[in-house]
């Protein structure tokens, strides 16, 4: 069960960064990150109240859960949104099948996990993967007839674009990491509605600032339902799916189940948003898998992934 949330909260994780190129047409970034928040604190409130068997958050608690906010939610809100709208949601996906490399390194620095030589090669992979990606044609206009503005205004930034998704793609490692500590001291719920509160006062000030100069009544039905189910998808579903199979699953195996982010936003990218995929792509996407592959390979140790332990226990929490 833990497995099938991990899996399901990346895949949905995958389909809605597919799915906000056509937002990020519509409303400028910041304000639509806000407009997610903002939807999504009025969607759960009553996840917010501590219950009775749950202790009193300490400041590290405090501080834990601002991190997850601030890299998981603002910056990799920011950077994802920024990065689709520079370049198309196939090339996110070939970067994003990074996460679970960068996962292992987190848990090597923060979990004081070993990393051997098979995860360093599919580190290897992974950069392969990106290297290759930044030969493929930039044409972003070409991707899909509804792409961005700015994509359309900068038709050479998709260089930018892999970069600020790249970026993206270290919070949501550290998110992955950060995460598995808080599951240790909150329930799933609490964590999705504080870190989403986090998430809305951070961007209430660029918030206000775009909502008071943009026009609200040019916006279609469409595009308003497009953006309520993915507020509540990046800000409820997924978080609480992830943090509920974190609960019985070590971070660094946790950290398998993100390729189903690439695949997820690059199978959206070809089935929906009718995106096509160049030699290279397919040749930079193919060995970032091989990458996953490796990484994720159980080592001959029996019934324990050696990922997922070390010496046959648990990982350390963060400092």
């Amino acid at each position: 069960m833990a497995y099938g949330c991990l899996a399901l909260s990346m895949s949905l994780v995958g389909g809605y960064v597919a799915l906000s190129k056509p937002l990020v047409a519509a409303f400028p970034v910041l304000l639509l990150a806000w407009l997610r928040f903002g939807i999504a604190a009025l969607a759960m409130p009553h996840w917010l109240g501590r219950p009775a068997d749950e202790p009193p958050m300490t400041a590290r608690t405090r501080r834990l859960v601002f991190l997850e906010s601030f890299l998981g939610n603002f910056l990799f809100s920011v950077c994802m949104l920024f990065g689709v709208s520079m370049t198309s949601a196939v090339s996110a996906g070939v970067i994003m099948a990074s996460i679970p490399a960068l996962v292992a390194v987190g848990s090597w620095l923060f979990l004081r996990e070993r990393i051997g030589a098979r995860v360093g090669a599919a580190i290897a992979c992974a950069m392969l993967g990106i290297g290759l990606l930044a030969w493929a044609p930039s044409d972003v206009q070409a991707v899909h007839a509804g792409g961005s503005n700015e994509a359309n205004a900068m038709p050479g930034s998709a260089w930018l674009g892999n970069l600020l998704v790249f970026c993206a793609v270290i919070c949501e490692a550290a998110y992955a990491i950060i995460g598995k500590s808080l599951t240790g001291r909150l329930g799933p719920k609490r964590i999705s509605s504080l870190i989403n509160l986090w998430g809305f006062v951070l961007t209430t000030p660029f918030g206000i600032w775009f909502a008071w100069r943009f026009d609200f009544a040019s916006v279609s039905v469409g595009i308003w339902a497009l953006l309520l189910v993915y507020a509540l998808a990046a800000s409820i579903w997924t978080v609480w799916l992830w943090m509920t199979g974190l609960k019985s699953v070590p971070a660094a195996r946790a950290g398998v189940f993100t390729v189903m982010l690439p695949v997820s936003a690059a199978s959206v990218g070809v089935a929906v948003l009718g995106e096509s995929l160049s030699t290279l792509q397919v040749a930079a996407f193919g060995s970032a898998l091989a990458g996953v592959v490796l990484a994720t390979w159980p080592a001959r140790r029996g019934p324990i992934d050696a990922s997922s332990s070390l010496d046959g226990k648990e990982p350390r929490s963060l400092p």
